[in-house]
């Protein structure tokens, strides 16, 4: 009996010294953890290292993309802007745009110069018109026609030149009037339609131009755009890569010399129809007053003026 509760008290007594041991490994770092013995550490396999699978990952990566940001088209890949691709466009492809952009400022400068001009034309135009059906005489519709108030004016001008043959045909001592009346007016005729010849060259300044921009601009800039592309596809074939990230800039750089070509010839051809269309206005209109000013004249014969 007393055996029994000997054995007892050293059993309790192990038992508080085993957990007493195992307190302070309870408050250590779980980072840590202890070492383990006998069959627990021949169970427990060893961790396999974590960072060797990245490395894997970033290797692979790299094999299959071997070009950098920026070999094919530029830097401007994630960032397109207007500016950043001319920037980086070839050096064929900007001298096209800046020559496209160049025509296209000098096709809105024309624009508003012959708005201007268009203008002051009809308004000096119906001035003169207003004064011319006032004269009496011919001698008033020449001095009319030669004041410095219509200088330049072609209707002006087309007057001046007829009295004007009037005048010398008279100081000739030839007779205007009678059975010499058509033979004056004739002459008096030829010298309207030599002004008039060159009203149409005078008033289609800057036509060509805009003929010219409007039916070559797109193929300018086509001629852009193929260069362009042509080059991004050798970059594409030195880099050995198709990633549309790296590509796309080249391609859009190329494309936006067809765009400002189409921004160049729109409105140069929109300018040209509608100039062409206010010239040949005005040519019937001088062809309207050819008539009344012969007929001016006729009557002025007639009357022995």
């Amino acid at each position: 009996m007393l055996d029994s509760k000997k054995t007892n008290i050293l059993l309790a007594m192990a038992g508080a010294a085993a957990l007493m041991a195992a307190t302070p490994a309870l408050a250590q770092d779980p980072a840590a953890p202890a070492p383990a013995t006998g069959a627990a550490a021949t169970a427990t396999p060893a961790a396999p290292p974590t960072t060797a699978p990245a490395t894997d990952a970033a290797a692979t990566t790299t094999a299959e993309d071997p070009a950098e940001p920026g070999a094919v088209g530029g830097e401007q890949h994630g960032k397109l802007t207007v500016v950043g691709m001319f920037m980086e466009a070839d050096i064929v492809v900007k001298v096209v745009m800046i020559g496209l952009l160049l025509a296209s400022v000098f096709s809105w400068a024309l624009l508003l110069i012959k708005l201007f001009e268009f203008g002051a034309l009809n308004s000096k135009t119906d001035r003169f018109l207003e004064a011319f059906r006032g004269a009496r005489t011919i001698a008033d519709m020449r001095r009319i026609a030669t004041s410095d108030e219509f200088e330049g004016n072609p209707f002006a001008d087309m007057a001046a030149a007829a009295t004007e043959e009037i005048e010398l045909s008279r100081s000739a001592g030839l007779s205007v009037a009678g059975d010499h009346r058509d033979s004056a007016l004739t002459r008096a005729s030829a010298a309207v339609a030599a002004v008039q010849s060159g009203l149409s060259k005078r008033l289609s300044g800057g036509q060509q131009f805009l003929a010219s921009v409007g039916s070559t601009g797109p193929f300018i800039g086509l001629f852009g755009t193929v260069y362009g592309i042509m080059n991004s596809f050798i970059g594409i074939a030195n880099t050995n890569t198709t990633n549309l990230a790296v590509v796309a800039p080249g391609i859009a750089e190329a494309l936006l010399a067809t765009g400002i070509g189409l921004f160049a010839a729109i409105p140069a051809v929109i300018f040209y129809n509608y100039f062409n269309t206010r010239i040949a206005s005005y040519g019937t209109r001088s062809d309207g007053f050819q008539a009344e000013l012969l007929n001016a004249i006729s009557r002025q014969l007639d009357k022995g003026a």
